[in-house]
């Protein structure tokens, strides 16, 4: 028997502890063109996307399905969690951009750079549909269904942000939620709320998504329906996660952020 002390054994998740990378730091100016970069060509996919379906839809008499419409914006929202949602959080969006700041895991101040970037991004789309398209199929605009009041699609607006928003924020609040598991849930979302409340109000649940196409085409007669309902949706939506989750997490702030160090 020996009595020299026993060697401990590093386990894999003890050696994956003490070689665990520096926790990135979001405030760091040197990375925040990146950031703003990645709120624009990203927004400018998904709206040229979003819009686009609707646009080819129109140009091709029909080739492109109401179903294959409005379940490309989920598909593309889902493409870019997974490839650059690490870099800024992918927002894409001032409603989602807004409830991470009210919900305390986004700084205000860098709330007009992202929608800012959003709007240079989903203008940028539009104009690009413009160029290729015309204004056919009204530029991709979402206005109210036939028969459907302004009042009613307001109140769609509300109802399918408020879903949408809850389930960014509910995804973002736990460290086993954070990336795949995410961008399967909201991309999902996006898809099935556009399924069924399309018809009714665009399923647009993104100011910028319906204001660059009115914007370009000249009609912002409607636009103010999707501008207010997402925030009022948003703002409904950081309540209930209030009372499901309580306090902010940590994980939700990475998820807001990214985590590009």
């Amino acid at each position: 028997m020996t009595n020299e002390p026993r060697q401990h054994v590093v386990s894999l998740p003890e050696r994956r502890m003490l070689h665990a990378p520096v926790p990135p730091d979001f405030l760091e100016p040197s990375h925040e063109w990146r950031r703003l970069f990645s709120e624009a060509w990203g927004t400018f996919l998904l709206v040229v996307v979003a819009a686009g379906s609707v646009v080819v839809g129109a140009w091709s008499h029909g080739a492109i399905s109401l179903s294959m419409m409005v379940v490309a914006p989920g598909l593309m929202v889902m493409a870019i969690i997974y490839f650059m949602g690490a870099v800024g959080g992918a927002h894409l969006n001032p409603a989602v951009t807004l409830a991470f700041a009210v919900r305390r895991n986004f700084p205000w101040k860098r709330v007009p750079g992202y929608i800012f970037s959003q709007f240079v991004g989903g203008i940028a789309a539009a104009l690009f549909l413009r160029a290729m398209f015309g204004t056919v199929g009204l530029l991709g605009a979402t206005v109210p269904g036939k028969g459907i009041s302004d009042f009613k699609a307001l109140v769609m607006e509300v109802l399918l942000t408020t879903g949408l928003v809850s389930t960014i924020l509910g995804t973002a609040s736990g460290a086993r939620n954070i990336g795949s598991n995410a961008a399967l849930a909201i991309g999902g979302y996006i898809a099935l709320a556009g399924l069924w409340a399309a018809p009714i109000s665009g399923a647009s649940m993104n100011p910028v998504r319906s204001f660059a196409p009115d914007l370009i085409r000249g009609d912002l007669r409607t636009c103010w329906i999707y501008i207010v309902g997402p925030i009022i949706g948003a703002m409904i939506a950081v309540g209930f996660e209030w009372i499901l989750k309580g306090k902010p997490t940590a994980a939700g702030t990475i998820a807001a952020e990214g985590s590009l160090d």
